[in-house]
């Protein structure tokens, strides 16, 4: 284990700025408040905090629209505050991991509004055209908008226009921009839909009912070329790692970008898991079915190098109320997904808030929700004549929102003395950070001894994954390392099951708090860690 990289023996938490701890008390979430609950963070057990973009911002897309890279958002404080940060992170062995948003910048940042006028150097940064193509964007409708008499690229909201990677400038511009943070000590980058940045051609595309014209831009070879650069001239050069988020990657095209010869990323953050409870797009569920899940799940842990294992995250509703059951067997499920996410092959990825089982938002009407995409994806589906009572459905169950909720650090909610920006869950009043500490039954208290166990192994670090059973949803697999091995069983459904295999070894931990393995009936959403004996 000497050998092994912080961030592959490490495990990750992510913190959503805006929602996470207010501590000058307007409302919104703030720098400080996150150097005041440092403690909280590092009795978890985690050891890199990744924090969601903290960036100067109009704050379109929440912080994914940046106006200034090396400049902190007056909502969350100042550059002296990030660098408080991250001195006393590093005091408490805590690593910060920023988001790197380099497809596109705020239509506010100094270099578009430049790029505006024709004749400017900044012309180039941005992808200018006299006519738009048939492109079809991540958030609905047309990828291009005019002003003035050309239009402007931008795969996301049009206040998010699209850089131009066939200009060097930019990789300069960039590369200023990771040595900026690196040498204030950062730990690395998680890179924002970074297999999307490179624009081979601006050809029409092939009519599809969603993202027409990717081919033109998913997964090319110049974005490979940047990554090479990137990695060979900046990232090699510290002590530091990135992780890719990337939008529909096969693995692949995963290995593509993380193998150690291919020298670009480290590891990424893949979707395909998150994606077999929907039909052509997430927002269009189905009902979860857990042998699909596990099967892709095995899928991504034997085929990729090296993997970025999360349940939730910013994006995604929250993980107990999708994959769990977050009324009946709500504290049966969050650690079962617990046991599953955190004894998986590779780094495990904790979204604030999951290591007390925080819930889907209790949002009443769309005037309680915040996330631009939700709006768009609401009058797009208006427009399509979807009955008011289906469209609200949809969104209730998918917006980005179930997850940006405040955290819940009391009974009164605690993350706030001020007007929350984004209302806060009523279950706070039973699911909070004050009723988990206190109970050495909760969710929390089970997160902290399953990561301490894990840290604590060779073979959850560095062991091999071999599924041993993946139906009637359960889900059993081993982690094998030299002579050493665990078996995970997860009942990933609300039925009694009957294990098919013979339970045998030790209990390392249970989230029913089972005494032996003779019973080989499964409760509801149970998990266990059985370390074996003997193990070639």
């Amino acid at each position: 284990m000497e050998n092994t990289k912080l961030w592959q023996k490490g495990i990750v938490y992510q913190i959503y700025p805006r929602s996470f701890m207010d501590y000058n008390n307007d409302g919104i979430g703030d720098l400080q408040g996150i150097i005041s609950k440092l403690d909280y963070i590092k009795d978890l057990g985690v050891d890199i905090i990744w924090l969601s973009p903290v960036y100067k911002s109009p704050n379109d897309d929440n912080g994914y629209d940046i106006s200034d890279y090396l400049d902190i958002n007056p909502e969350y404080g100042t550059m002296k505050d990030m660098d408080e940060l991250i001195e006393k992170a590093k005091q408490k062995g805590l690593r910060i991991l920023m988001d790197l948003v380099i497809n596109h910048t705020s239509d506010e940042h100094p270099w578009f509004t430049q790029s505006q006028d024709p004749k400017s150097e900044y012309r180039d940064y941005y992808i200018w055209r006299k006519e738009p193509n048939n492109w079809t964007g991540f958030f609905s409708g047309s990828t291009w908008d005019k002003i003035g008499d050309s239009y402007y690229l931008h795969l996301f909201s049009k206040k998010q226009p699209d850089l131009n990677w066939k200009n060097p400038k930019i990789m300069e511009e960039v590369q200023n921009i990771m040595h900026f943070w690196l040498k204030k000590g950062i730990y690395g980058f998680r890179c924002d839909v970074i297999n999307i940045i490179y624009k081979t051609s601006l050809e029409n595309g092939k009519k599809s009912l969603v993202l027409t014209g990717s081919e033109h831009y998913h997964s090319q070879e110049g974005c490979h070329q940047i990554l090479k650069t990137l990695r060979s001239e900046v990232m090699d050069q510290y002590d530091a790692f990135t992780v890719g988020e990337t939008v529909l990657v096969t693995t692949k095209q995963a290995n593509d970008l993380i193998l150690p010869e291919r020298k670009e990323l480290n590891m990424v953050f893949a979707f395909e898991h998150m994606e077999t409870d929907q039909i052509n797009n997430k927002w269009f569920k189905t009902r979860f079915k857990p042998n699909k899940f596990m099967k892709v799940i095995s899928k991504w842990q034997e085929e990729a190098y090296w993997n970025a294992n999360y349940l939730g995250n910013h994006d995604q509703p929250r993980s107990v109320s999708r994959f769990g059951d977050d009324k009946k067997y709500h504290l049966e499920s969050a650690k079962m997904l617990a046991t599953l996410n955190l004894t998986l092959k590779g780094t495990p990825y904790i979204f604030e808030g999951d290591e007390i089982g925080m819930t889907n938002g209790d949002f009443k009407s769309m005037d309680d929700y915040k996330d631009i995409e939700s709006f768009r994806i609401y009058t797009l589906m208006k427009k399509m004549l979807f009955p008011h009572w289906l469209r609200y459905k949809l969104i209730q169950k998918t917006s980005r929102d179930n997850a940006r909720t405040p955290m819940q650090w009391t009974k009164q909610g605690g993350f706030t003395k001020g007007n929350p920006w984004l209302k806060v869950n009523a279950n706070t009043k039973t699911i909070n950070v004050d009723n988990n500490l206190d109970d050495p039954n909760s969710i929390y208290n089970y997160y902290k001894h399953l990561i301490k166990i894990r840290k604590e192994s060779d073979v959850l670090i560095n062991g091999s994954f071999k599924p041993l059973y993946m139906k009637r949803n359960i889900f059993v697999f081993r982690r094998t390392y030299q002579n050493q091995s665990f078996i995970t069983v997860l009942n990933m459904s609300k039925n009694k099951r009957k294990c098919p295999l013979d339970m045998k070894g030790n209990i390392s931990i249970s989230n029913y708090n089972r005494t032996d393995l003779n019973d080989q009936l499964l409760q509801p959403y149970e998990a266990i860690l059985i370390k074996e004996e003997g193990a070639k």
